[in-house]
């Protein structure tokens, strides 16, 4: 009997004859995995890391779920986190930004001799301190509030309220499409109106890094390139630099300076965007060729 043939989807972009299931993509991403010395995680982010995590280990409750983490992301530059479901992509995220439970290791950022250790920092004093934003995954508007009104509320640590309403009309006067619905509720835009917003909202605070958890999630292919072109913006033009997780991993990888896989709470591989887009093994699993 010939085999039944099947339709791709998740991490693939594109049809292939054969969706692997998430067991065996992270037994064949382990089986693959090089190892990854730190010191060429350091040569990725040009032996200048703004960013880094050093032998994290990190997870929810009493269940670990990163295994001894090394991250290097220097000013300017973006990374993308790709691997299998319940690899730990997200969990690096909030590990960073002061989400879950830290067993051991350090988290740092600042340049040279200004780098400050940041591990047990609340999400509080990481954003206003540190200067870190989390963009969470699609819904986290205020549908009730105003577009306006949602841009305020990312500005809720400024003490000055003036200041946060500032903040809000710089964001306004480069993104003239939110501008114009400013007096809407947000719960009437579009998916990528929305995003640009959620984006935008973590802008209040005008801070150095991103952490951006699944930026094309639930978005139509139109409104994926424009969030892309925002973050693309973001990066070159604003030095902003972004450490983001993306389940299509093809356009995470294009976008990106680095790329890193993870399998099992463990890095498996690192290495330059492009060359991951290059890599049969990486094109086989996660992208769908």
């Amino acid at each position: 009997m010939a085999e039944e043939k099947q339709t791709a989807g998740g991490y693939h972009d594109g049809g292939v004859e054969t969706v692997m299931s998430v067991e065996s993509v992270a037994r064949e991403a382990a089986a693959i995995a090089k190892g990854v010395d730190p010191a060429d995680l350091l040569a990725l982010a040009g032996n200048v890391p703004y960013l880094s995590i050093c032998d994290l280990h990190a997870g929810y409750g009493q269940m670990e779920i990163l295994h001894g983490i090394e991250l290097h992301v220097a000013r300017r530059q973006s990374l993308c986190l790709i691997g299998p479901n319940g690899a730990g992509k997200s969990t690096i995220l909030h590990a960073i930004f002061g989400f879950n439970r830290i067993f051991s290791g350090t988290i740092q950022v600042g340049d040279g001799e200004d780098k400050a250790d940041i591990t047990r920092l609340s999400s509080n004093e990481k954003l206003r301190r540190a200067g870190i934003a989390y963009i969470l995954q699609d819904k986290s508007v205020f549908p009730a509030m105003t577009v306006e009104e949602n841009l305020w509320m990312g500005g809720y640590l400024i003490e000055n309220r003036q200041d946060a309403k500032r903040a809000a009309e710089a964001i306004f006067e480069k993104y003239p499409r939110l501008a114009a619905r400013r007096k809407h509720q947000a719960k009437v835009l579009s998916g990528g109106e929305r995003r640009l917003l959620e984006i935008t909202r973590a802008l209040v605070m005008n801070p150095e890094v991103l952490l951006v958890d699944e930026p094309s999630i639930g978005l139509e292919p139109r409104f994926i390139d424009m969030v892309f072109e925002i973050l693309h913006d973001l990066q070159t033009n604003e030095g902003k630099t972004i450490v983001m997780v993306e389940q299509n991993a093809k356009k995470g990888l294009e976008f990106a300076d680095i790329g890193y896989v993870l399998v099992s709470g463990k890095l498996a591989i690192a290495g330059k965007g492009n060359d991951l887009l290059d890599n049969p093994d990486v094109g086989r699993l996660f992208l769908g060729g």
